[in-house]
């Protein structure tokens, strides 16, 4: 077999509708974009709410949340593992090695992302419209809604950025998830046992796509950017 026959058969078993591959795709996206939709759910309001307002704790969230962005994935898979663990607080919810667990893996691992960009995102919304705001008497939570409004093509950005970082990983999915076949085994994971197995096509396969959503998460963002540089233009 020669350098580009793994390629070729990768190839092919994308273009052919592979029914396992395109499981381990169906899975991968189902598992990300759940984790990811619900931690942007969460994080931009609380991300919001630390950009605008003073209360007790603040400064402890802050640290918190940026402790928790230099956390090793392993080491939060590990934390979540304990917890839904049969021995775990949350043993009696029987999630270990369910999609359910890695999605919770998943939203932890990216929650503190969604919440450090979208505050840097309102932190300078705030400096830019606060005066105003203060002198026609908008309050905090109206506040937060029209910085949202004003900032959706930022956030659009933001939320590309952590799917990208929750379809990526691996450490953590592995260690929740069991990586069992047809239950839960993803992309990363996938790609890593292939690989150990000697299966090279599959595992470029799956790289194939995962590059495929790499680039389009890229361009979308780098579009977004264009947008945003024009818009000032247009609002003038």
């Amino acid at each position: 077999m020669n350098f580009f026959d793994p390629i070729i058969i990768a190839l092919t078993l994308l273009l052919g509708g592979d029914a396992e591959l395109y499981s381990i795709i169906s899975l991968s996206l189902q598992v990300s974009l759940t984790a990811t939709c619900a931690a942007l759910i969460i994080g931009i309001p609380l991300g919001a709410v630390l950009a605008t307002a003073s209360f007790p704790g603040r400064s402890a969230l802050i640290v918190l949340g940026n402790t928790m962005l230099g956390m090793p994935p392993v080491v939060i898979g590990l934390l979540v593992y304990v917890l839904i663990s049969k021995s775990g607080p949350l043993g009696f919810l029987d999630l270990l090695y369910t999609p359910s667990a890695m999605m919770l893996a998943q939203f932890i691992l990216v929650l503190p992302l969604s919440m450090a960009l979208s505050r840097q995102l309102f932190d300078g919304l705030q400096a830019e419209y606060d005066l105003f705001f203060a002198s026609v008497g908008v309050r905090s939570l109206r506040r937060i809604w029209l910085f949202i409004v004003e900032g959706k093509f930022s956030l659009v950005t933001i939320a590309m950025v952590c799917f990208g970082r929750a379809i990526s990983e691996i450490g953590a999915v592995i260690l929740v998830g069991g990586n069992i076949k047809h239950v839960t085994r993803v992309m990363t994971s996938a790609i890593a046992l292939e690989t150990s197995k000697g299966e090279l096509a599959f595992a470029i396969a799956l790289g194939i796509v995962l590059m495929l959503i790499a680039l389009i998460v890229n361009l979308s963002s780098h579009l977004v950017g264009v947008h945003l540089l024009k818009e000032p233009q247009h609002a003038r």
